[in-house]
């Protein structure tokens, strides 16, 4: 029996960077794409056909917090960051719906105080449901900044790592302070020396487990890429020779641009905000500078900071992208292709030949994109029948 099922678009993003391909059609069988080919006259009529929607692949937040949310109260806030599970398994449960919502398919969490993501996806998660890629806690120095999301080692580092990753999916280190929004460009001191962070990145790797790297300014960033990290999270002000390195060496960056954007329209008039704007600045030039110089960048929001939400703060991160220079194929394919690879999700992250058939459609040509009214999902547009044989988000954002 031919379980194999023709999906039509009109346009097709395939994640890789490359240009957009029009009028193509996409063979998926057992979950599965088979291939992805230009329409042709003597091609059978296929059994959906998204001609007017542009079809790319789901999306990868690659850096948030699900416990949280981008609520600005301050007593929402509070109460969020020191309740008990069982309150905040229904936050996440939400979270994860708005993310859904938005076409994002799988995400990596950056740790939370009690490890609620973690137990989140070892009681609650449906399998199936959404790819959760989770820290647990996070480390940071004693008496330094990192509570919110993690705890200090109560031994070396490399030690504690080794001792208390159970059921993390990767390793999540503080390396420097917060960005001011008082004194531009201030730089924080590294958190972890070169020794101490370099140990305990070979404990990850001993471990299996991606080492992602909180760090702003030049020399807390240096330290971590010199120790190997994976991942870049954040790195503000880290300067030219360090997008150098990173690029050599192929260390991935989340640049989180979204969250000064954020800052700087709650804080509007203010001097924080100001600064805010200045530090979005900063780092759009330095996302250009990591173009030209080959860096590879992953989406990431920081989603769970005040005005930075679930699921619809990916599209402002991608509009940001495309404002430092990147093209609209380029920056999907840093929220596809290149978290995927972040993640370790070796069938995701493109429409290819022997990849989960994982997409979503948008209705309109891709000049509509990501800056789109009402981005978001709609069951009632679903074309999944009950008696598909495949398993794909034909979701249409109307």
């Amino acid at each position: 029996m031919n379980n194999i099922r023709r999906i039509r678009a009109g346009w097709l993003i395939d994640g890789t960077g490359r240009s957009v391909q029009q009028d193509a059609v996409m063979l998926i069988e057992n979950n599965y794409i088979q291939a992805v080919m230009p329409i042709t006259g003597d091609m059978p009529q296929p059994d959906s056909d998204l001609s007017d929607y542009t079809i790319l692949p789901g999306l990868i937040d690659s850096h948030l917090h699900l416990s949280m949310s981008g609520k600005n109260d301050p007593e929402i806030r509070t109460t969020q960051l020191t309740a008990p599970f069982e309150d905040v398994k229904d936050i996440i449960s939400e979270h994860i719906r708005q993310l859904l919502a938005y076409g994002v398919i799988a995400a990596r969490d950056g740790g939370d105080h009690y490890a609620h993501a973690l137990r989140y996806k070892q009681k609650c998660l449906i399998p199936g449901e959404f790819c959760l890629k989770v820290a647990g806690k996070a480390w940071h120095k004693p008496g330094r900044y990192g509570s919110l999301i993690g705890r200090p080692p109560s031994q070396t580092l490399a030690e504690a790592i080794l001792t208390h990753s159970d059921g993390a999916d990767h390793v999540k280190i503080v390396q420097s302070g917060l960005n001011s929004l008082k004194n531009f460009g201030k730089q924080t001191p590294p958190q972890f020396s070169s020794d101490e962070l370099s140990r305990a990145v070979e404990t990850a790797n001993h471990l299996k487990l991606p080492v992602m790297v909180h760090t702003n300014g030049e020399i807390p960033t240096r330290i971590a890429i010199e120790a190997g990290c994976h991942s870049v999270e954040h790195g503000f002000f880290m300067g030219e020779d360090n997008l150098r390195q990173m690029a050599d060496k192929g260390i991935f960056w989340v640049p989180t641009a979204y969250t000064m954007k954020a800052y700087a329209e709650q804080l509007h008039g203010s001097k924080e905000a100001d600064i805010a704007r200045k530090n979005l600045d900063h780092q759009l030039e330095q996302i250009a500078k990591a173009k030209q110089f080959g860096v590879l960048i992953a989406v990431g929001t920081d989603a769970g900071c005040p005005g930075v939400h679930h699921g619809a703060a990916i599209i402002e991160e991608l509009k940001l992208l495309m404002h430092a220079g990147f093209s609209l194929s380029e920056a999907i394919q840093c929220s596809t292709l290149n978290g995927a690879k972040l993640l370790g999700l070796k069938d995701s992250g493109r429409l290819a030949p022997g990849m989960k058939a994982d997409f979503i459609a948008v209705k309109g040509t891709p000049a509509c994109l990501p800056d789109y009214p009402s981005f978001r999902f709609s069951k009632e547009t679903s074309q999944k029948k009950p008696d598909d044989t495949h398993s794909y988000h034909p979701a249409a954002f109307l």
